[in-house]
């Protein structure tokens, strides 16, 4: 219909999400069905030229007449691009050598700019205005339809203009934007459909539960889909054998693999974490946060754009890897600082003592949250992300550590699942076949859950224990524990610490939950 219609829109979605894969293949099916000639071209060699417009432009229109000598066996812009460059400049050479492809052309010309958002300055002002000049010259004398596509919408860019000396926005450099379409992730089905196609391919079953868990970490986010299955299917050696079964314990090594070894993907979600802007909305998702007064719109709308989070049903982080990874990220260094053994919180069992556990990080607290707070760039949300670095650097050698949150929610749950495994799968298997007790014993372990719910006081306390021993309870039930802990951070500076510490059991409907105060 957008083609139809002669319009000129961009299409935005997070890194690695597919928009290239979809955009050739865009590109291949309208030049196979005739009516259309689709030039694709990336443009992401011309950021090294910044605020260069000669040399962007330049890299622009070197890469457009590759394309079309690669994959159309056109020469018109290789032949004619330098000539126009040369006479008329940087300004106007791409509108002249565009124009010229489309009236030299036998159909309506296409063409689809990928990477466009990772130009900068005067550059990517210049190439905006240029299409935005063209557009009404089309169809015969320019292309039909240009697609932008990019990771943000047009209306974020912000570009700053070593000339004009000012902020432009993208929005107002290519105003002629009809729609932005947002390249959205995988439903369900469409996750089972791609996990299947390797099933079909292989003969190796992928059990049903390992397809829910590959959903629930992932949420159809198109790089996360294609990494657990990856990992899983080839880089986890046992799994190679085509005769074993892919199981859900296979999909959480896998999860866990990926958040270790800080894929590129994810790597890049922590550079994000840096900006203002986006600290500005994570932070209060991190702390629960009921707040909405000081989040704006547009810091909103560039986080989502970002793939970070979701707005509906509820404001919180994208999927649980996100959701796992950020906390993590926030706090890799104070994990690395922070002198602690998972040995001495073991029980002779091979159980977790997390009584024990949480008053050594009570103590911790007391002694060390004002030099380790202070280094936090999301101070409001530090008391819950110490306790996360504490906890993981425990936790990580037999357990994981799995984390709800979100807007609104007034506080963080935790539930840390412990098996007391080395985190070597091919090592937990040679053990598990070495006697049935040890079986039994593994089978035990991998059922030790215990939930702790985070709170910061704002009320009176009374009220808080109130309010968070039901939550507690309330988690405990959903996530089959039954050991609770429900931890209360009392940020005020006109209170003693002899006040803030204390530790004292509650119970609600049968449940017995140890409340401690910090």
């Amino acid at each position: 219909m957008l083609f139809a219609q002669k319009k000129y829109f961009v299409l935005h979605a997070p890194r690695q999400t597919g928009k290239t894969t979809c955009m050739l293949a865009l590109a291949d099916y309208l030049n196979k069905k005739g009516d259309y000639k689709c030039l694709y071209c990336n443009v992401e060699a011309a950021q090294a030229a910044r605020e260069n417009i000669f040399a962007g432009v330049r890299s622009v229109l070197s890469s457009l007449a590759s394309r079309a000598l690669q994959k159309l066996k056109d020469d018109f812009i290789e032949n004619h691009w330098r000539k126009i460059l040369e006479n008329n400049g940087e300004l106007n050479a791409l509108e002249l050598t565009i124009g010229s492809y489309a009236e030299n052309s036998d159909k309506p010309v296409i063409l689809i700019i990928d990477e466009i958002d990772s130009l900068v300055g005067d550059t990517l002002i210049s190439i905006l205005r240029q299409l935005r000049s063209g557009y009404e010259k089309r169809p015969d004398h320019f292309p039909l339809s240009i697609i932008l596509c990019g990771v943000r919408d047009i209306q974020d860019y912000r570009i700053h203009s070593g000339r004009d000396n000012a902020i432009i926005t993208g929005g107002s450099a290519f105003n002629i934007k009809a729609e932005s379409l947002r390249l959205g992730d995988f439903n369900k089905k469409e996750t089972f459909d791609l996990l299947k196609q390797h099933e079909k391919a292989t003969g190796q079953i992928i059990e049903q539960n390992a397809l829910e868990f590959v959903w629930k970490y992932s949420q159809g986010q198109p790089w996360l889909v294609n990494a657990l299955g990856y990992e899983i299917c080839f880089r986890m050696k046992k799994n190679r054998d085509r005769k074993k079964a892919i199981t859900e314990e296979m999909v959480h090594q896998a999860k866990e693999n990926l958040i270790l070894r800080r894929e590129t993907h994810l790597d890049q979600l922590g550079d994000k974490l840096k900006e203002e802007r986006v600290r500005k909305v994570v932070e209060p998702i991190l702390t629960g946060s009921r707040d909405l007064s000081d989040l704006i719109e547009d810091d909103l709308q560039y986080i989502t754009d970002l793939g970070l989070i979701r707005r509906k049903p509820v404001l919180e982080v994208a999927n649980p890897i996100y959701r796992e990874i950020i906390p993590r990220m926030l706090t890799s260094t104070t994990q690395d600082s922070i002198m602690q053994k998972s040995a001495w919180y073991i029980n002779p069992d091979n159980t977790l003592d997390m009584h024990k556990l949480i008053k050594a990080f009570q103590e911790f607290f007391r002694e060390h949250s004002e030099h380790w707070l202070e280094g936090f760039q999301y101070k409001e949300a530090g008391p819950q992300l110490l306790l996360q670095a504490f906890l993981q650097r425990i936790i990580n050698s037999g357990g994981r550590v799995e984390r709800e949150y979100g807007l609104g929610r007034k506080r963080v749950d935790i539930l840390v699942l412990w098996s007391g495994k080395t985190g070597d799968p091919e090592s937990d298997e040679k053990n598990k076949d070495q006697g049935k007790d040890s079986h039994k014993r593994s089978q035990l372990q991998q059922t030790q859950k215990t939930v702790v719910e985070l709170k910061i006081l704002y009320k009176s306390l009374e009220k808080t224990i109130a309010e968070g021993i039901k939550q507690t309870a309330d988690y405990m039930d959903i996530s089959n524990s039954n050991e609770g802990h429900l931890i209360i951070f009392n940020r005020s500076e006109n209170i003693s610490w002899d006040e803030k510490i204390f530790v004292k059991k509650e119970s609600f409907n049968g449940k017995k939950i140890v409340v401690w105060g910090m």
